[in-house]
């Protein structure tokens, strides 16, 4: 079993240390027998969408989120195609907003998406940072991690369905995110799987499924990572009153 990971633009849309995000999905895979090639592409490289089977962009700032869109947006049909033969894909942060169908920015520019989703974003003046704890009907466990993000997302298929702490696509504890297909993107930031171990077995999942492999009746635990998702959670829960 083979793998490439598609790791795009880390030289500037990493803000939050998100290159840790495509490690840990390489140990849980390796610890799998999977044997895994991380291939990054910088704005002038063409990204090597053909033979990748999991694609992720992670945050960066208004500035380099923009720069991140005009160059991927070259490489847009190659991208397409990716998505539509079932490679998974995984944006976190304001990556996310590049999938929609536009971006207006604080000045009123309107930036063309890369029109994967259906969605549009609009930044506005208020910046919100805060701690997450988001749902999804996906998998079982809460989604723990951190947000910073000044937009408003409007009309994306969500994929937490609610969030009992923190500020979702449109509104304080709304839906947040979009899934559709293998397509997955949240506005959550930094380390958001080394944070949540379920989440990186649900993106294995699908990995096997798109490469139909089979999958073991048990995934790796690597060490402490369950541990210290449960004592973040449980800090978290405690600011909620719940």
């Amino acid at each position: 079993m083979e793998l490439t990971i598609l790791h795009l633009y880390p030289d500037c849309m990493s803000l939050y240390g998100e290159y840790a995000n495509v490690m840990v999905l390489r140990r849980h895979l390796e610890a799998m027998g999977v044997t895994v090639t991380v291939k990054t592409a910088l704005f002038e490289d063409e990204p090597d969408f053909e033979h990748t089977g999991f694609i992720y962009m992670g945050a960066g700032t208004e500035r380099t989120q923009k720069a991140a869109l005009t160059a991927l947006s070259a490489h847009r049909a190659a991208f397409k195609t990716a998505v539509d033969r079932g490679a998974v894909v995984l944006f976190t942060g304001n990556a996310m907003e590049m999938l929609g169908l536009s971006m207006i920015d604080a000045a009123g520019k309107t930036w063309p998406g890369l029109r994967l989703a259906d969605f549009a974003t609009v930044e506005t003046d208020q910046r919100t940072p805060e701690d997450v704890i988001a749902h999804t009907s996906l998998w079982e466990s809460p989604v723990v991690g951190f947000m910073n993000k000044c937009s408003v997302t409007e009309d994306a298929h969500a994929l937490f369905d609610k969030l009992s702490l923190g500020f979702g696509n449109e509104e304080e504890k709304g839906p947040e995110g979009y899934a559709s297909g293998n397509v997955f993107a949240t506005h959550i930031t930094g380390p958001v799987l080394v944070k949540n171990p379920d989440f990186v077995d649900f993106l294995i999942k699908r990995i096997f499924a798109a490469k139909e492999w089979e999958l073991p009746e048990s995934l790796p635990i690597l060490p402490y990572e369950r541990e210290a998702y449960e004592v973040t959670l449980k800090e978290l829960t405690a600011r909620t009153g719940a």
